[in-house]
């Protein structure tokens, strides 16, 4: 038997800079794993067999479509019985199922000795989904492409994060769909649009010195009072627009105390940043009917 956790994560930032060809959306988002966990355990069986607390179908389910495509490209006979404790909220923005997905090409590749090469794993999660390829690395990377190109950085501090959910889910699909109909522009033969527009924004928002890179020493070194007026997430704006409450969230969040706060990926979940875990569990007092966690970010 062999148990893995799979953590959650949270986006600094997230530009989308445009639509490409094969109907995914370019972006560039720095992205950190987070101190909340799914736990999944796998044992031999005859059988492949997914049990779960969670509410998504075993079909649609991505640790039941891991699987499947490890047994199917490498011509696995045996099964496994895989549990998974789910305590990441589907539809948050928090990456669990993505994360989910990885921890199963780990535990699945030791559990039935396929021995495969980090670069197989890597591709295998490339073809599950745009996040998968995250969850593989490090805890702070830079994603590029529709998420699956991913550069390691540097975290030495942890960081003390409030998570606050409202009662509903969000589509990832929704929120795309509706940033695209917004008036995106289109990713075209490997020429970027809105590259150059993203990097200015950054650069403004960072101030003093140049660009992105700005930006990720201050999250590197955990460095809070920079991040507020830094930290962005393109949509949030379509988001918030459909789900008003996202907003309320924020405001209240920095009202409660918190340096900045920001929706994750594509929602539903708002983080405030806080200097202290104290300050993150008093906070989560006030949110009365709303799922709250306080939890750090992760480091190497």
């Amino acid at each position: 038997m062999l148990t893995l956790n799979a953590p959650a994560k949270i986006n600094w930032f997230l530009k989308v800079l445009g639509l490409r060809n094969d109907g995914f959306h370019e972006i560039i988002s720095l992205i950190q794993k987070i101190t909340l966990y799914d736990v999944l355990t796998f044992a031999p069986s005859e059988d492949l067999i997914l049990e779960t607390d969670g509410r998504i179908p075993t079909e649609e389910n991505l640790v039941f479509k891991a699987a499947m495509f490890l047994k199917n490209e490498y011509s696995v006979e045996a099964g496994a019985l895989i549990y998974l404790d789910k305590n990441i909220p589907v539809g948050a923005g928090l990456g669990g199922g993505s994360s989910d997905a990885a921890a199963t090409l780990c535990g699945l590749n030791k559990l039935w000795s396929l021995n495969l090469s980090r670069e197989d794993i890597f591709k295998a999660a490339e073809k599950l989904g745009s996040d998968v390829p995250f969850f593989l690395n490090g805890a702070l990377s830079l994603a590029h492409g529709r998420g699956e190109r991913i550069v390691s950085r540097n975290a030495l501090k942890t960081i003390n994060i409030l998570l606050v959910k409202p009662p509903f889910d969000v589509s990832t699909a929704w929120v795309y769909k509706t940033f695209a109909a917004s008036g995106a522009s289109v990713y075209e033969n490997g020429k970027n649009p809105r590259s150059e527009q993203a990097q200015c924004e950054l650069t403004k928002k960072a101030g003093k010195v140049n660009n992105i890179e700005h930006f990720i020493s201050k999250i590197e070194k955990a460095e809070l009072g920079y991040l507020a007026g830094i930290a962005s997430n393109d949509l949030e704006l379509v988001t918030i627009k459909g789900f008003p409450v996202i907003a309320e969230i924020k405001e209240r969040l920095l009202d409660a105390g918190a340096v900045c706060s920001l929706m994750s990926g594509s929602g539903s979940a708002v983080f405030g940043v806080f200097d202290s875990r104290k300050k993150a569990e008093v906070a989560s007092r006030t949110f009365a009917g709303f799922w709250t966690v306080a939890v750090r970010t992760i480091i190497d």
